[in-house]
């Protein structure tokens, strides 16, 4: 994500900035030091996210994001004072940092807004993120599965089996079709008739003609052919 830092200290922007950089989902693109040139920035630059000081020579924080014209970035405060907080929040803040921002605080605001990327590419591209969660029914039998639950899916036909937890529900579906749901960055076609979730493999070995035999958690065994075993190979390393 695109981040503007609007604070009306130097070092303080120097500093966020500096942590920022140990994040590489975040990019920092410009910086603000009040809230006439964050409004110039934001128009410019069209950040995803704005870190924001709340007490700033002019307007603050909060008067800055009353005269902002939607769509509104998401937003982090960051500030010296806690007497803000449930204000705060009444923007629909993604997060509250204290200065000096701690490393592990700011670690937990770079995941919440991982997550949020997530979510808007799954929208974006109709594919499934891991924490989504599904609905499955196979005769009287209903479950609610998170997506990140489903270690193996297995073509019968033109019908699916999914594997998570003890159950093994079929799905009137087709594999391809579920394929085109499933994140790749996550679900691996091993082979034409399986897809296994890459986060639920115990370990791997050499298998016949330069295939592979991937071993997952639980102990379901699943063969890569040699073009497949090749895909994950350049995939997976380094």
């Amino acid at each position: 994500m695109n981040a503007l830092i609007i604070d009306d200290e130097r070092l303080a922007r120097a500093e966020l900035r500096r942590l920022l950089s140990a994040h590489p989902g975040v990019t920092v693109v410009g910086e603000a030091a009040n809230a006439a040139q964050a409004r110039e920035r934001v128009a410019e630059l069209k950040p995803d996210v704005i870190f924001l000081d709340i007490q700033m020579p002019g307007e603050s924080g909060f008067e800055l994001l009353e005269s902002m014209e939607p769509p509104v970035p998401l937003v982090v405060f960051t500030t010296a004072y806690d007497e803000f907080a449930v204000r705060a929040f009444e923007f629909n803040a993604l997060d509250y940092l204290m200065k000096p921002v701690d490393p592990a605080r700011l670690a937990a605001a770079v995941e919440k807004l991982r997550a949020i990327g997530i979510a808007k590419e799954s929208a974006r591209t109709g594919r499934l993120a891991l924490e989504d969660k599904v609905f499955v029914r196979e005769g009287e039998r209903c479950w609610f599965v998170q997506v990140k639950s489903i270690r193996l899916l297995e073509s019968e036909g033109n019908y699916t089996r999914i594997h998570f937890d003890d159950a093994q529900p079929q799905l009137f579906r087709s594999l391809n079709a579920m394929e085109e749901r499933l994140d790749p960055k996550y679900f691996f076609r091993a082979n034409r008739r399986q897809i296994i979730n890459l986060s639920w493999i115990d370990r791997i070995e050499p298998w016949f003609s330069s295939g592979l035999l991937v071993t997952l958690k639980g102990g379901a065994k699943v063969e890569l052919s040699r073009r497949q075993a090749q895909e994950f190979r350049e995939r997976m390393s380094l």
